[in-house]
């Protein structure tokens, strides 16, 4: 995937919104008013970089799975992980991670938004 298809991925996640909170060139996408991906506008050496939060066991598997995948550049790496995009990581499981990393928010919230969440996807089915 390209950075405007993660982009758009990203935007397409149910109650997803997009904001410039840190700098004008690091996006963040928030679902229910918590971040669950960000990402550098500006070109790496290595590549546009996006920030997902994990699953602490899945974060592990997925860096030594890939070599595209880094602990969290600027957070906390036990919950996140750093995704080179271009790198050689399949579209439907970066995807898969991005879907991932809403759940992995959603499930922190507190029920009553849980829920909320829950019915606002149903709504659109």
């Amino acid at each position: 995937m390209n950075i405007e298809d993660v982009r758009e991925y990203c935007l397409s996640v149910k109650g997803a919104e997009e904001c410039f909170p840190f700098d004008e060139t690091t996006i963040v996408f928030k679902v229910m008013g918590k971040m669950f991906a960000y990402m550098g506008l500006e070109r790496r050496d290595d590549g546009f970089m996006l920030n997902l939060k994990c699953d602490p066991e899945k974060a592990i598997e997925l860096r030594e799975k890939y070599e595209c995948v880094i602990p969290g550049y600027h957070s906390n790496k036990k919950y996140w992980n750093s995704i080179f995009i271009e790198q050689n990581m399949p579209d439907d499981e970066l995807k898969y991670w991005i879907n991932h990393s809403v759940e992995e928010v959603i499930k922190k919230l507190p029920k009553k938004q849980q829920a909320e969440y829950a019915e606002m996807k149903s709504d659109s089915l």
